[in-house]
This record gives structure tokens, C-alpha cells and sequence, in this order.
């Protein structure tokens, strides 16, 4: 994996200075004193980060900025700003600069940023490998977004895809289960067969053997032809049984002996047909605490729970909520001839206050009310479903709290910037806008809870503008 970084600053001693230090870090560091020939030089090579000053003296460093952003969008940009300076520092984020470091610059600091920098480089270009490979996108049910909680299905997709091993999909209604289920058999080697999907908790249990492994002529009485049950339809491909925990306590020891034996005998048949599928279980219960109610056999949870993938729910996604619903705004807008064009400030954020019980599939119903009841360019806060217009959230702010203990002032500002700082996904611009202080401000708070050691589990976040 390459590690090149060019540095654009007219002063020779800084760049010569980044240089050295960044190149015991294991960085391949180049350096150039003239936007112009800075850009010149991203034209014709590929560089993981660009730092820059953002005074030249030649090209405003926030101009580079703005013709990187355009041209080399995949490339971040870190702005090097005077002390104190937070019009420049808002400038270059605005100009599309990943982050920016105050003079005199800390090395270790600047570390850290060009490592996160560098690592949401590479996520994005997993979620865009995975979405072209995939031909699955916000529109099909949520599948989507670059959130610290979806990267982690993607990478879990990538790892898992190309096996032929059982996979559980656990999460609640409407998180896109079945997508990642989709996405997996797109991903394998089975892309080009059959991809059968069943609701185990919409088909009565009387019927569901039958749907499952199908049936001979006569059968039953309604049995009047015979018909290839899911998993003969499924071969060669993949097959979700999603609802598994709905399945009925009968049908789970039939079910668990097909997995077993790899072979299927119809209802009323005599003879057994090979099972060459891929399988993948999908539920919104708890499969643990179905078990111990002895509601769901042991054996079989093992026999499914081989990987296991949770997809989050919309409320752990932070600004994957804005994504979508922008998408959605796109996807409707075209489909009813609106001009409906984004979202306003105001309702994107109630938006990301909401809770989304019912997750992505609530998010797009609700993007289908607001374009079709909007009288304006942008969805307002009187266009959303009254639910999430009036919504206020009475979650506690703080989390994890000993009631045992009363905590100190200290330790209580502490844990709510942790909780602030997890509901942005870390993106530290965002939380310091938040909790009503500059980011200056936040940074001393952090460095003085971590050089204190009070706490480990400050989110490091996603690499967003942090």
C-alpha cells in the first residue's frame, strides 16, 4: 500500500521540516513551493494526502483547496492555518479541505489527522468498490452510507462473500437485512444463480414444509402438481430464510437435518435431491434469549450462527440519515416530476434527532410524504410526519452511569462529550458545534481527559472532518 504525502507550503524550511518528520513515520514525502506546481504534480501522480498552506504566494492555499476537491475528490486535503485563525480554518473546510492544523504545528497531532485521513480514503473506496460490485444503493432499502457502523457490514461483506459459510443477519425491522443478504450473494461466486428469498413468519406454519421442500402430486389435497420446494429453486445460489425466529418449533428440527444432511425430500416423495445452496438466516429477535426460552433449538442457532452480521439500526448511523434521506428526496422528486432539490437546514435536523423506530423503510416513507406534501425547493420541519416534526428526545444524555456513585462536574462534562462526540460518528467539527464551543476548545478537553487517562473510549470515530 503506498504512503505519499505532498507538501505544498513556500516556505522551504517548513517543508524540508515536514519532510523529516513525517518520513520517520514511514511516509514517502514530497514537497513543492508553488500551488501551480503542486497541482501539476496531482495530475500526473497519486498522493494518499496533500498538506498545504493556506497562505502561498502565489495561489491561495484555499483555492488549491477548491481545485483539488474538484478535480482529485478522492485525494483529502489538510490545511496548515495560522493560530487562532478560525475564519481560515472554517474557509478550507468549506473549500473541502478533510481537516486543517494550526501553527506552530504539532507533528504528532498532524500524524493522527493524515492517518484518519488516509483511512477514510480507503473506506470510501471500499464502499464505492462495494456498491459498483454490488449494484446496491440507498434506493433498494438502506445498503448504503459511510458510517463507522455500516463500514464494518462492508467489511464483514468483502470477508465473508467469497465462502460458502452460513451467515445470521441479525438487526431490527427495516434495517436492510436483506440486502447485506443480496449483497453477499452478489459478491460470491454464486452471482450469476438463483438468489430465493422466504419470510418465515408470512408463510402459515402448515405450509411452510411444503415452501421449503416442496411437494409431490397428492401430497395434500390442494397438491395438485408438483413443485420444487425454496431450496431446490435456490440451487446453485443462495437461499435467506429471513424471520428465521418466527419458524415454528416443528419445523426447526426438519429444517436443521436438511442443513446436516444436504439433501431435501418432499413432502409425500420418497426420494431425496442434493441441497447446493448457500445459506443465510435473517431475524429481528434475539436468537440467545429464544433459546433459553426454549423457544428456538439450540443445535440449529449453532448450525446458523456460523458468522454472524448485525446491521445497525438508522439511529447508530449518524449522518448516513442525510444520505438517505436525500436520496430519497432525489428518488421521489423525479418519480412525481417536483423540483424538489434537498432538504433545510432546520428539518435535517430533526432528522438526526429522531429515533427511526423504524429505520431506513420509516426514513423513506417519510421522504415520500414530505416531497409529495411540499409546496417549496427544500423538505422544511412542516413537510415531516408530525411524529418527527414534534419529536424531542428524551433519552438520557448521559450513559453508563453508576447511580451508586455521584460523579464529579469533571466527570460528568467528560462523559457527555463522549456521548455527543459517539451520536456524530466522532466527527469532532460537528460535536464541538454542538456542545456550543470552538474546536479549539473541545481539543483541550479531550488532551486533558486522555493525558489524565479518565477515560479509553472517547470514539475515535470515522474519519469524517474530525
Amino acid at each position: 500500500m503506498s504512503r505519499r504525502i505532498l507538501v505544498i507550503d513556500d516556505d522551504q524550511s517548513m517543508c524540508e521540516l515536514l519532510q523529516e518528520s513525517l518520513q520517520r513515520n514511514g511516509w514517502e514525502v514530497v514537497w513543492r513551493l508553488r500551488g501551480e506546481e503542486g497541482l501539476e504534480l496531482v495530475r500526473e501522480q497519486n498522493f494518499d494526502v496533500v498538506i498545504t498552506d493556506v497562505n502561498l504566494e502565489h495561489m491561495s492555499g484555499l483555492d488549491l483547496c477548491r481545485n483539488l476537491t474538484e478535480n482529485r475528490p478522492d485525494t483529502p486535503v489538510i490545511v496548515i492555518t495560522a493560530f487562532g485563525n478560525m475564519s481560515s480554518a472554517i474557509a478550507a473546510i468549506r473549500a473541502g479541505a478533510y481537516d486543517f492544523i494550526n501553527k506552530p504545528i504539532d507533528i504528532t497531532q498532524l500524524a493522527h489527522v493524515i492517518e484518519r485521513a488516509v483511512q477514510h480514503r480507503h473506506l470510501r473506496e471500499e464502499v464505492k468498490r462495494l456498491r459498483d460490485a454490488s449494484d446496491v444503493g440507498p434506493g433498494r432499502g438502506g445498503l448504503a452510507g459511510e458510517s463507522r457502523a455500516m463500514l464494518k457490514v462492508y467489511d464483514l461483506i468483502r470477508r465473508v462473500a467469497p465462502t460458502d459459510t452460513t451467515v445470521l443477519l441479525t438487526g431490527e425491522s427495516g434495517t436492510g437485512k436483506e440486502l447485506v443478504a443480496r449483497a453477499l450473494h452478489t459478491e460470491s461466486a454464486r452471482a450469476n444463480m438463483p438468489f430465493v428469498a422466504i419470510n418465515c413468519a408470512a408463510v402459515p406454519g402448515s405450509l411452510l414444509e411444503s415452501e421449503l421442500f416442496g411437494h409431490v402430486k397428492g401430497a395434500f389435497t390442494d397438491a395438485k402438481a408438483t413443485r420444487k420446494g425454496m431450496f431446490e429453486q435456490a440451487s446453485g445460489g443462495t437461499l435467506l430464510l429471513d424471520e428465521i425466529g418466527e419458524m415454528p418449533l416443528d419445523m426447526q428440527p426438519k429444517l436443521l437435518r436438511v442443513l446436516q444432511e444436504r439433501q431435501v425430500r418432499p413432502v409425500g416423495g420418497n426420494t431425496v435431491a442434493p441441497v447446493d445452496a448457500r445459506i443465510i438466516a435473517a431475524t429481528n429477535r434475539d436468537l440467545e434469549s429464544e433459546v433459553e426460552a426454549e423457544r428456538f433449538r439450540e443445535d440449529l442457532y449453532y448450525r446458523l450462527n456460523v458468522v454472524q452480521i448485525h446491521v445497525p439500526p438508522l439511529r447508530a448511523r449518524g449522518n448516513d440519515v442525510l444520505l438517505l434521506a436525500q436520496h430519497f428526496v432525489r428518488k421521489f422528486a423525479e418519480r412525481m416530476g417536483k423540483g424538489v432539490t434537498g432538504i433545510s437546514s432546520e428539518a435535517a435536523k430533526k432528522l438526526l434527532e429522531y429515533d427511526w423506530p423504524g429505520n431506513v423503510r420509516q426514513l423513506e416513507n417519510s421522504m415520500e410524504r414530505a416531497v409529495t406534501l411540499t409546496r417549496f425547493e427544500q423538505i422544511t420541519v412542516e413537510d415531516l410526519p408530525e411524529r418527527i416534526s414534534r419529536y424531542e428526545s428524551a433519552r438520557l444524555t448521559v450513559t453508563d452511569v453508576d447511580s451508586e456513585h455521584i460523579l464529579t462536574l469533571d466527570e460528568l462534562e467528560r462523559r457527555y462529550i463522549e456521548r455527543v462526540l459517539k451520536a456524530v460518528q466522532g466527527n469532532k467539527t460537528q460535536a464541538a458545534k454542538l456542545l456550543g464551543v470552538d474546536r479549539r476548545t473541545l481539543y483541550r478537553k479531550l488532551e486533558r481527559y486522555e493525558g489524565g487517562n479518565a477515560s479509553s473510549s472517547v470514539p475515535a470515530g470515522p474519519p469524517e472532518a474530525q
